[in-house]
C-alpha cells in the first residue's frame, strides 16, 4: 500500500507538471500565431524632403479666400433651391429661397390699409378745399354787418382742422407705405444671393426641409475652384522657423510623387488648439498649431479637390547652432 501511495504522489506531481508545460505551449503557440510572421515594408514610402532645411506640416486644400458657408437669415422652410453642386455662380444670384406666405399676407393686409389711407386723404383734401371755399367766401364779404367776427373766426379754425386731418391721413398713409416696403425687405430677404463669384462645393438643404439659422453644417458652401490654397497646420514647436515670404511644396496624401509648388500668402499669427481636420468640437486637441497660408495653382492632371489634405514642407533656413 506504501508503494502505491507513493507511485499515485509522484504520478499527480508528474501530471501537474505537464499540465503547467502544456498551457504555456498553447499560450506561445497563441502568440506566435497572433504575431506577423516577418516585419513588411510600408505600402508606400512617406515623401522626400524636397529642402535641404524645412519644416513638415499637415495642410487641407481650400478655395482661394477660403470657403464661405451660406446660411440661413431666419429659421423656416425651404422653399426652393436653386443651384446644384459644381455650378459657377456670380455675385448677386439667387441660391435658394424660403418660404414666403406669411409675409405675403401681410403684404396683402398692408395694401389694404394703403387703400383706406389713400381715400381718408382724399376725403381729407376735399374737406379742406371746402373749409377754405367757405374761408374764402367769408372774407370776400366787405359789410361787417353782413358777418359777425365770430363766424369768419370760425371758418378759419375750420380750415385749420380740416389741414391737421389731412396730414394725419397722409401721416397714416406714409406709415402703411413704409410697412410695405418694410414688408417688401423681408421678403427679398428670404432670397440668399451669392456673396460673390465662385463654385458650389456643397449642397445641404433640399426644398421642403427646415433651414435652421445655426444648423450644424453649412446650409451651402461656396468657393473660387479657379485657384486653391492650402491651410498648413505647423506645431508650435516650428513656429519660430516660419517667417513671410517663404516657398512650399506640398503632395497629396496617398500620392507622394505628385507635388505641387506653393506661394507664400500670409501667417495667421494667433496659435490655435490643432483639431483634426473634419473641425468636430468634440475631436482631442493633440497640439497647437500655427496656420500658414498657401496659394498654389489648379492641376489638372491628377485632380484635386477642396478638402484633400496634403502633406507640406515650408523651405526654412539652417538652425544656427549655439
Amino acid at each position: 500500500m506504501r508503494i502505491l501511495s507513493n507511485i499515485f504522489r509522484i504520478g499527480s506531481i508528474a501530471a501537474a507538471i505537464w499540465g503547467v508545460i502544456a498551457i504555456l505551449m498553447v499560450a506561445r503557440l497563441q502568440a506566435q500565431k497572433q504575431m506577423p510572421a516577418t516585419t513588411t515594408a510600408p505600402h508606400m514610402q512617406p515623401p522626400a524632403k524636397p529642402f535641404t532645411h524645412s519644416v513638415s506640416a499637415t495642410g487641407i486644400l481650400e478655395a482661394l479666400s477660403e470657403n464661405v458657408s451660406i446660411g440661413a437669415p431666419e429659421a423656416g422652410i425651404v422653399a426652393k433651391v436653386d443651384v446644384e453642386v459644381n455650378d459657377e455662380v456670380k455675385t448677386g444670384q439667387t441660391l435658394f429661397s424660403l418660404d414666403d406666405r406669411n409675409l405675403q399676407a401681410e403684404a396683402l393686409a398692408t395694401k389694404s390699409r394703403i387703400s383706406i389711407a389713400t381715400a381718408n386723404v382724399a376725403v381729407a383734401e376735399s374737406q379742406l378745399a371746402k373749409t377754405r371755399s367757405q374761408l374764402t367766401r367769408l372774407e370776400a364779404v366787405t359789410d361787417p354787418r353782413a358777418i359777425s367776427l365770430e363766424d369768419l373766426q370760425n371758418g378759419r379754425i375750420d380750415v385749420d382742422v380740416a389741414s391737421a386731418k389731412l396730414q394725419s391721413a397722409c401721416a397714416e398713409l406714409n406709415a402703411a407705405e413704409s410697412d410695405l416696403a418694410r414688408n417688401q425687405l423681408l421678403i427679398d430677404r428670404l432670397t440668399v444671393k451669392s456673396p460673390r463669384d465662385g463654385t458650389i462645393l456643397q449642397v445641404n438643404i433640399r426644398a421642403g426641409e427646415y433651414a435652421a439659422t445655426s444648423p450644424k453644417n453649412p446650409l451651402m458652401i461656396i468657393g473660387d475652384t479657379e485657384r486653391l490654397q492650402v491651410r498648413a497646420d505647423v506645431d508650435e514647436q516650428n513656429a519660430s522657423r516660419i517667417a513671410a515670404g517663404q516657398i512650399g511644396r506640398a503632395s497629396l496624401k496617398g500620392e507622394p510623387n505628385v507635388t505641387f509648388p506653393l506661394e507664400f500668402v500670409r501667417v495667421e499669427p494667433y496659435v490655435i488648439p490643432k483639431m483634426s481636420l473634419t473641425g468636430a468640437s468634440t475631436e482631442r486637441v493633440d497640439t497647437r498649431v500655427l496656420q500658414v497660408i498657401f496659394s498654389m495653382k489648379k492641376p489638372t492632371s491628377p485632380p484635386v479637390y477642396v478638402g484633400q489634405q496634403v502633406d507640406v514642407f515650408i523651405e526654412t533656413p539652417e538652425i544656427s547652432q549655439p
